[in-house]
């Protein structure tokens, strides 16, 4: 199931991912954090995927009640805000000295974080959480590529191409070992059990090019997709691409 981040009250998000929102003034004192909740939140995630999240499973988790949970966080979609943007807290600033391996460097990072938390490409972030995790991670994703020339739509647009592309390879690659472990079948059995089938219904004749080609291809993956391989691929072609944007200033 897709969630979508900016789904909730858009002031009580900005109040949680800041840490401004207001604490419980009277009663006992509180047996939690807003970061408590989050932490628990996104373990669940990892383990079981975003569909095991819910104030009830957070507050077993805790061994607190769920009506103890909503004094903290408002819901779900705002929850969901604040792990988006504590996930992001993980990458680190590029270092590169050069814009080349600067840009490389936020791609794997973005290639890494997405297999250490699936869940988060369930997430649409067309209205990403203004957490202080993503507005770091966006001034530093512009100064991989500020001072050479672009404008600056172009230095967000390069910046996007670049940390979409990576989220892009990744879901492909989270979505295979996913398919493997439902299917509880590797790529290499998956395609020993079609091919003599597929062999009695297709004539090679008939897809010529698909046959040379993807015969070279399953040869050399030993399965019918390589993720890490096309994403190393297709970094070095966007890059590639950029270089001639850049060089054309």
């Amino acid at each position: 199931m897709t969630e979508y981040s900016g789904s909730g009250d858009p002031k009580r998000s900005l109040e949680l991912l800041w840490g401004v929102r207001e604490k419980p003034k009277r009663g006992p004192k509180p047996r939690l954090t807003a970061e408590e909740i989050v932490r628990a939140a996104i373990g669940l995630a990892d383990a079981e995927g975003l569909d095991a999240v819910s104030m009830r499973r957070i507050a077993d988790e805790l061994s607190v009640s769920p009506m103890s949970i909503y004094t903290y966080v408002p819901g779900k979609a705002e929850l969901i805000d604040v792990m988006v943007d504590r996930a992001f807290g993980e990458l680190t600033p590029p270092e590169g000295e050069t814009w080349r391996a600067r840009l490389e460097h936020i791609a794997r990072g973005g290639w890494a974080l997405f297999h250490r938390h699936p869940w988060m490409l369930q997430i649409t972030t067309v209205r990403p959480p203004m957490g202080p995790n993503l507005l770091a991670k966006y001034e530093y994703e512009l100064r991989a590529v500020d001072g050479l020339g672009l404008t600056d739509l172009e230095m967000d647009s390069v910046v996007a191409l670049v940390t979409g592309f990576a989220e892009s390879a990744a879901r492909v690659s989270v979505n295979a070992a996913e398919a493997e472990r439902r299917s509880g079948m590797s790529d290499e059995q998956w395609w020993e059990s079609v091919a003599p089938v597929l062999d009695t219904l297709v004539d090679e004749a008939d897809y010529p090019l698909g046959t040379r080609v993807g015969t070279a291809a399953g040869q050399e993956y030993n399965a019918a997709v390589a993720p890490r391989r096309a994403f190393e691929f297709g970094l070095a072609r966007v890059l590639d691409g950029i270089e001639v944007l850049v060089s054309s200033r």
